[in-house]
């Protein structure tokens, strides 16, 4: 009985090493290689705003002549009550220097926007390319 029992204590505490690697046993763990690559981030290039769509203005040009008919006319019930805006000839030009300034200001904007779009698009075919 004691050789039994002195059978079992090796077999139990050699694992059953002799009958080779057992399943349990984490199988070999090979080092982890780390790869950094650099590339930036796409440059977002938002949507440009709709276009200005204007609405067609009706001038009238008010001469005493013109003007002495309207007030006739609007004494005989003939004509609409309107509210008269006017400009100066002066205040005329500045007005439409300011429009044309405004109009000037957008075309250089757009034109450093499609730059810089247009230099980012030849970036972003470079990058691809040495990918």
């Amino acid at each position: 009985m004691k050789k039994l029992l002195a059978i079992l204590l090796i077999l139990a505490s050699s694992g059953c090493s002799f009958l080779g690697p057992s399943r349990f046993t984490p199988p070999e763990v090979k080092p982890v290689e780390v790869v950094t690559i650099e590339k930036p981030a796409p440059m977002y290039h938002p949507p440009l705003p709709m276009a200005v769509k204007s609405v067609p203005v009706e001038w009238k040009i008010l001469t005493p002549d013109t003007m002495e008919e309207y007030l006739d006319d609007l004494k005989a019930g003939e004509a609409p009550v309107n509210a008269w805006y006017s400009l100066t000839t002066k205040g005329y030009e500045n007005l439409s220097n300011n429009v044309a300034q405004v109009q000037r200001y957008i075309q250089q904007v757009l034109s450093i926007i499609e730059y810089y779009r247009e230099t980012d698009k030849a970036r972003q075919e470079d990058d691809e390319q040495t990918d």
